[in-house]
């Protein structure tokens, strides 16, 4: 038996390990716990009120689940101690709910909340440290309506305070809250791990949902705190085939873990009992249904499938001295539970000892001279036998179900375009108060999802390939020997047609820089990787150097918006799936907090030190107090949303943590800006310097004998651009132009082409080009010259002189820029012109 309570809070000595949370899932000492569960409840109460069987039937219930593969319960209400007791025996953990929905629609009323919080407390004080006990659960699916009433700001906040008063009793103890799709859009990211009750019948609904699902969670469990079928209505057999694929998609989709609903069709509410459902494993006197054996098996086979066939993989961990945190990454790769993978690891030039600790474990390393990461990786590649290839840092270690998620997401019919598959880095626990600022600050490998499913990019450190695919494109670009090859490579394989995938479970373990200075130097390298990647792929990024990203940016620093979202309810808020939608990521409310911002605060200071010599000028120190107030307020906004994981019991000590964050937030840019202009990443910066032509509207008329449709012509003027190094862009399916080159951010020329075709086969094509002064070229010049000819008037020759000179520069450059374009168009044209009179095949 148990020992009895203690003295005080009647609060229980742990016995064993209590369960933690790390990353996606929940372990109990070093041992990953899959949560196999079923409801209990709620049941006629008992004479003291508690709403649970004699204990008879408790101890025989919980015998027969723990022989069924069953290892946690959910109760609705606080057991009583005896019911925690009888779960302990069986080895059975115990989701604690504590009904504060019951009495939830009387927020409004001080009395009534704060007899909920008074509730709480004593419940989990009762309970505290108590073996059996998985988490506490506060309240199960407030009702949309309620939710609407209140608001949910305040039934955020009000959950939050429970959250805290549990925290408090149970400083141990796992806190969550039983949410469902009517209510999806509740933001709580203060909770230990995200449950949802998900009633879908149809599979392939129920796995898009997981996928959504796995992104409200972001970084934490996410569990099923409620799926099941009605026998009544559906039939036992059609019951039993709906659990078993519904359990296996949930665990195989990377959750902690699901509890059936539920164990018994014995069930009380409202004053009487239940008759008109029947959701039970076991009749109401607890005769077995088929459901039941079905449950069994597939908890039996946690997370896949015994019999799955899985594909040869192979891990490739590129190192350049390493050895400081190479040995957790081999160390991880040897408890792997995968069937048929080999290691190999790559030593570029290390002049450590990252190979001895890496042929320590028996892995394959192979030693070749300092060429950079993406050289590393293509040697990797070759080495490698499996049909997936996949990537790992040395500074990461992966969980111990990596592969089979990467495998398993690959396998899906669904995703056979993919070529690629990422998943989650997360920081690791215990790197310390820098590493864990670093984790919370931008700038730090993140994935961009196009859906809740496909990527438009993966991070490096935890990326997969299908190795045929990885070889058609010719492996990595070497010239990326730092930082960004793992974008260049998927945007290269997106290009030949293929797709991207996401797992949100594959996931690894990333440390981050451990020290400031650290942390600078890799932002300096990504500025300098963002530089190459604009000269590779000028069309991906935007006139201000930036990429223009489809998707959405998970992972790394939250981005703060200053706009609202807005709440789907359906009409009257009988929606049944009610989601939160964030707006458009506005380049507006993103400009304080891009690196040429500094640029700007940098131009203002110098238009205010002006002001001392004509007053006018004084109007730019309002502008430059916004443009130093902007990035400080989003830089403390963000800092001040930072859940630290092991913050100090001090106030200090949160407050120093807080203000490293904020520094933080405000030196990345700049330590980006410095790698960006270093290497060539400016406003001023222009692509193409092959030649000038008159910047005018031109106008060409070419004949040919050969019938081609618009678009095979503007492929060949593409073709004819390219051969120039010139990447153009298309006109999207609202413009009036079809290709545009754009050499730098004052200046560029657009292209138009017509077809007509004439009766004697012949094909008369004309097109158009003219130059295109950008609206921020053609302000600037304007603003330029509006004051110098205000200095002037007001006999300030010198500052007349610095305003004229810049109007001139930015005229003069503007121009250049255009010239530079119509140049381009002009030697393409003249090219298909010499092709057509040789008459060669474009």
């Amino acid at each position: 038996m148990i020992e009895a309570a203690a003295a005080g809070n009647g609060a229980r000595p742990i016995v064993g390990a209590r369960p933690i949370v790390r990353g996606k899932f929940i372990f109990i000492g070093h041992d990953k716990f899959y949560v196999r569960g079923v409801t209990y409840g709620t049941f006629r109460p008992d004479q003291d009120g508690h709403e649970f069987p004699v204990s008879e039937v408790v101890d025989r219930d919980f015998m027969t689940m723990a022989a069924n593969g069953i290892n946690a319960v959910r109760t609705y209400t606080p057991p009583p101690l005896r019911v925690l007791d009888a779960a302990y025996r069986h080895g059975l953990r115990v989701m604690v709910g504590l009904p504060s929905e019951r009495s939830v629609a009387f927020l409004d009323y001080r009395t009534c909340s704060r007899s909920i919080e008074r509730m709480v407390r004593a419940e989990v004080r009762a309970r505290a440290g108590h073996p059996a006990i998985l988490c506490y659960t506060l309240g199960n699916e407030i009702p949309t309506s309620i939710v609407r009433w209140h608001g949910r700001r305040k039934l955020e906040r009000f959950l939050e305070r429970l959250y805290y008063i549990a925290k408090e009793e149970d400083p141990g103890g796992l806190v969550t809250y039983a949410n469902y799709p009517s209510t999806e859009y509740l933001q709580l990211p203060f909770l230990d791990l995200v449950c949802f009750n998900v009633y879908l019948e149809s599979q392939p609904c129920f796995e898009a949902y997981l996928g959504r699902l796995h992104n409200v969670a972001g970084d934490r469990p996410l569990l099923m705190a409620e799926l099941g079928l009605d026998s009544l209505r559906h039939g036992e057999s059609t019951q039993a085939s709906a659990l078993e694929w519904q359990l296996r998609t949930t665990f195989s989709a990377g959750c902690a873990g699901a509890f059936v609903y539920a164990w018994t069709d014995e069930w009380f509410r409202g004053g009487a009992e239940v008759e008109d459902w029947k959701f039970g494993l076991t009749m109401r006197h607890r005769q077995p249904k088929p459901a039941l054996g079905a449950v069994r098996e597939a908890f039996a086979e946690v997370p896949f499938a015994r019999d799955m066939r899985w594909p040869r993989m192979s891990v490739v961990v590129c190192s350049y001295n390493g050895a400081r945190t190479i040995r957790d990454t081999c160390t991880a790769l040897t408890r792997l539970d995968y069937p048929e993978y080999e290691v190999i690891v790559v030593d570029d030039g290390s002049t450590d000892d990252t190979a001895l600790v890496a042929r320590e474990c028996g892995f394959r390393v192979i030693r070749t001279e300092n060429r950079g990461l993406s050289s590393a990786r293509n040697t990797g590649l070759e080495a490698a036998t499996g049909e997936i290839v996949a990537y790992i840092d040395d500074d990461a270690y992966p969980d111990p179900h990596w592969l089979m998620h990467l495998a398993a997401a690959f396998m899906e019919a669904a995703n056979a375009k993919h070529a690629a598959i990422g998943g989650p880095n997360i920081p690791p626990p215990g790197d310390g108060p820098i590493a864990e600022c670093v984790a919370h600050s931008p700038g730090g490998p993140t994935h961009v999802l196009i859906s809740d499913r496909e990527a438009e990019h993966i991070p490096g450190c935890n990326m997969a390939f299908r190795r045929r695919c990885l070889q058609l494109i010719g492996g990595f670009d070497p010239q990326f020997c730092v930082a960004g090859d793992d974008v260049d490579v998927c945007w290269r394989l997106q290009q030949r047609g293929w797709t991207l995938g996401f797992s949100p479970a594959a996931v690894v373990w990333h440390h981050r820089r451990n020290s400031v200075r650290a942390y600078l130097r890799q932002q300096k390298g990504y500025g300098r990787a963002e530089a190459m990647l604009e000269k590779k792929w000028p069309e991906k990024y935007n006139a201000a150097g930036h990429p223009t990203w489809v998707g959405r940016i998970y992972g790394g620093a939250p981005y703060i918006r200053w706009r609202a979202g807005r709440i789907y309810h359906g009409m009257w808020g009988t929606a049944p799936f009610q989601s939160l939608y964030e707006p458009a990521s506005s380049w507006i409310e993103a400009l304080p907090m891009m690196p040429e911002w500094y640029l700007l605060i940098v131009v203002l200071i110098g238009l205010s030190a002006l002001g001392a010599c004509w007053a006018p000028l004084r109007f730019a120190v309002p502008p430059l107090l916004f443009a130093v107030a902007a990035p400080v307020t989003h830089a403390v906004r963000s800092a001040a949303r930072v859940r630290f994981a092991s913050p100090p019991p001090s106030r200090f000590g949160r407050l120093k943590l807080r203000l490293l964050t904020t520094g933080l937030h405000l030196l990345q840019p700049l330590a980006r800006l410095c790698g960006r202009l270093r290497h060539g990443l400016t406003l001023w910066r222009q692509r193409v310097t092959s030649g000038f032509a008159l910047p005018r509207r031109w106008t060409a008329d070419l004949w040919s004998h050969r019938a081609l449709g618009v678009e095979e012509r503007l492929e060949s003027v593409e073709l004819a651009l390219r051969e120039q190094g010139v990447v153009p862009r298309r006109g999207d399916d609202f413009a009036q132009w079809d290709l545009e080159v754009r050499v730098g951010s004052l200046g560029a020329a657009r292209i138009f082409v017509a077809v007509e075709h004439h009766g004697d086969g012949r094909q008369l094509l004309r097109v158009r080009w003219r130059p295109r002064c950008s609206t921020g070229g053609l302000l600037l010049t304007t603003l330029s010259a509006g004051l110098a000819f205000g200095a002037f008037r007001d006999q300030r020759p010198w500052v007349a002189a610095v305003f004229g000179t810049a109007a001139l520069l930015v005229t003069a450059w503007t121009l250049g820029q255009c010239a530079a374009a119509t140049a381009v168009f002009l030697a393409a044209i003249r090219k298909i012109e010499r092709d057509e009179k040789r008459d060669i095949p474009v």
